[in-house]
């Protein structure tokens, strides 16, 4: 990013992966620290905060799914998963953990370096939000600080994914976005056919959001099309 060096961390057990991937970044003017495995991980995180985290999945130890899962209990930093694995089952569990993206190997490295750099750019120089207040059914969304509140008052978290769908669709209630749409705006990257991101955010956002998320009443599914914010987000509540 212009102006701004980040801290990265690459988490993989490979000397020689890890340090390809090391490489890429500090070229792109970042600031890298490496791990081989979890506890490395903690360490280097507790003593100095990390903006964004490369972790491959096949790790000794705690692998990269559980440390994905551990990392975004108590963090929103970006996450990209980095793994051999291809399968699309493998992707979607990923992302379910809280992943923000998934990169396969062997990967291509203009590829890996931009989804790294646009992730970094929304979570460090996202540009302030017009209405960013917004109230639906009880919620209280403040989309400059990322802080979702239900209607108890209680603060409910988000990842970085998460907190962009719901952004996106709050900003256009009533209006059907389409899945390559609302994938862009999470992303911005290219995408892949069948590409099943945006439906495992919904799935995560409405466990948070819905009452019964069977029964959806806040983020409905236009069949065929897309999805709807049902609730008018500028109406007062």
């Amino acid at each position: 990013m212009p102006g701004t060096s980040a801290h990265v961390l690459v988490v993989e057990d490979d000397s020689v992966v890890r340090a390809k991937l090391a490489g890429y970044l500090e070229a792109d003017g970042h600031r890298v620290s490496e791990a081989a495995d979890g506890l490395e991980m903690r360490r280097i995180m507790a003593e100095d905060p990390v903006d964004l985290l490369l972790l491959d999945i096949n790790l000794p130890g705690d692998d990269g799914l559980q440390l994905t899962r551990e990392v975004r209990a108590r963090s929103d930093i970006g996450i990209i998963l980095v793994s051999g694995r291809t399968d699309d089952v493998d992707r979607i569990v990923g992302l379910e953990m809280g992943a923000d993206d998934y990169v396969t190997k062997p990967f291509n490295s203009r590829e890996l370096l931009a989804r790294a750099k646009n992730l970094l750019r929304r979570s460090l120089g996202a540009p302030r939000p017009a209405n960013p207040i917004r109230r639906f059914g009880g919620w209280h969304f403040d989309v400059r600080t990322r802080r979702l509140t239900d209607p108890a008052g209680k603060r409910v978290p988000l990842t970085r994914a998460e907190f962009e769908l719901l952004a996106a669709l709050s900003a256009k209630p009533g209006e059907v976005l389409s899945r390559d749409r609302l994938l862009d705006g999470i992303t911005h990257r290219s995408w892949e056919p069948h590409d099943r991101t945006v439906d495992v955010l919904v799935r995560r956002l409405r466990r948070k959001l819905e009452a019964d998320p069977k029964q959806p009443e806040i983020i409905v599914t236009a069949h065929g099309e897309g999805y709807v914010f049902a609730i008018d987000s500028s109406a007062p509540r």
